[in-house]
C-alpha cells in the first residue's frame, strides 16, 4: 500500500486533521525562505502532538550541520529529508534515517543519482523549478525509469485529482503532498487532505485487485 506524507504543516489543527485522516507521516519544514517554515518551538509542539506510529519528518535545504543537530536536539524527528545540494557524506552524518530529493528534469540519470546515496531510505522525486521544492508543479513522470535501485517517494504537484494516475504509472512506495492540500501556503485544508488520502487508498485497492 502506498504510504502518504503530508508536508509543510504549521498549525496544530492541520496536523490533527492529517493524522486523523490517515496520514502515515507528517513533514516539518526547517527552510526559512519557505512559507511553510516552522521555528524549533513550533516544530517541537507539533511533533509532540503526533500519535504513535506516525513518522515525523524534518525537511532541510542546504542547512548548516549545526542547524540540523539543533533541530534534532529540540524536536523528536524520526526521519530527515534533504532537499538541496547535499552529498551523501553530509546526509549520513546525523545517524538518522534520511530521504534525499532529486529535482527531476530531462538529462538527469536517476539511477546514477540513487547510486550516489547508498544510505538513503528512499529518493524523493520532485519537479525542477526555481528555488527548492516542486512549487506545486507536476513533472514528466515518463522521465522516471522502471527501477532506480531505491524506493521512490513521488512529489511535485500532486493532488486528489491526479494522485491515482501517478500511483498507477509510477508505483511509488510513498507520495508526498504539500500545496495540493492547502487553502493557502502553509495553511492546510482538511477536506482536501481527506480527499487526497481517499484517492491514494482507492488507487491502492485498484492496484491489488
Amino acid at each position: 500500500m502506498t504510504r502518504i506524507k503530508i508536508c509543510g504543516l504549521t498549525r496544530h489543527e492541520d496536523l490533527l486533521g492529517a493524522v486523523h485522516a490517515g496520514a502515515d507521516a507528517i513533514g516539518l519544514v526547517f527552510y526559512a525562505p519557505s512559507p511553510r517554515y516552522v521555528d524549533l518551538k513550533t516544530a517541537a509542539d507539533l511533533a509532540r502532538a503526533v500519535p504513535p506510529l506516525v513518522t515525523v519528518v524534518g525537511l532541510f535545504v542546504n542547512a548548516d550541520a549545526a542547524q540540523v543537530r539543533e533541530a534534532l536536539a529540540a524536536v523528536p524527528l524520526h526521519l530527515l529529508q534533504f532537499h538541496g545540494d547535499e552529498d551523501e557524506a553530509y546526509c549520513r552524518q546525523f545517524d538518522r534515517p534520511y530521504l534525499k530529493a532529486a529535482r527531476v528534469k530531462p538529462g538527469l540519470d536517476l539511477v546514477q543519482y540513487a547510486v550516489g546515496f547508498p544510505t538513503a531510505q528512499a529518493i524523493v522525486l520532485d519537479a525542477c523549478v526555481d528555488g527548492y521544492g516542486g512549487g506545486g508543479e507536476v513533472f514528466d513522470w515518463s522521465l522516471i525509469p522502471p527501477q532506480i535501485g531505491k524506493p521512490i517517494v513521488l512529489s511535485g504537484g500532486l493532488d486528489a485529482g491526479n494522485v491515482g494516475e501517478a500511483i498507477a504509472r509510477v508505483h511509488p512506495a510513498a507520495v508526498d503532498v504539500s500545496s495540493g492540500v492547502e487553502a493557502a501556503p502553509g495553511i492546510k485544508d482538511t477536506d482536501k487532505i481527506r480527499a487526497f488520502i481517499a484517492a491514494v487508498r482507492s488507487a491502492g485497492w485498484l492496484a491489488t485487485d
